[in-house]
């Protein structure tokens, strides 16, 4: 029990580390591109936007859920590779289907992995909310000093 409580904190840690490291170069982006961002026309600027927010937040879950996933494979909790990466992204994504299941001796990883990808997936989202607004006001701004 002790060791899947420390893989999965390891792993916990490494995702969230992995994710917020990712916001830099996201911030700097946004910053060069905020006064291009808030000109008009804005419909779709805003398009844009969501889409490559929506490109990120799939790159960072899919790195997270083959972190994940390479783990289990590397211990060798499930059969295949395969296997390994529907698991994980089966319960990162909490949606647990439970038609491949851990080991009863590796089965707190599982829960353990629904956890973090709760946590990445709300983290990501406030990212993406906090940067979509930050975008709007300076836009709403930009029209009524225009």
């Amino acid at each position: 029990m002790v060791v899947q409580i420390v893989i999965g904190s390891l792993l916990m840690l490494g995702t969230i580390v992995f994710t917020g490291a990712t916001l830099g170069p996201v911030e700097s982006l946004l910053r060069r591109f905020h006064p291009w961002l808030t000109r008009e026309p804005h419909g779709l600027k805003l398009g844009l936007l969501l889409i490559a927010a929506a490109l990120w937040v799939m790159g960072v879950v899919t790195v997270d859920v083959w972190i994940w996933a390479l783990t289990f494979d590397l211990l060798g909790i499930l059969p295949t590779l395969e296997s390994a990466i529907y698991f994980a992204l089966a319960s990162f994504t909490t949606l647990g289907y439970g038609d491949v299941v851990l080991p009863q001796d590796w089965r707190l990883l599982g829960g353990m992995c629904g956890a973090n990808g709760f946590m990445i997936f709300g983290f990501v989202i406030a990212m993406l909310v906090e940067a979509l607004r930050h975008v709007r006001v300076g836009q709403i701004e930009g029209r009524r000093r225009g």
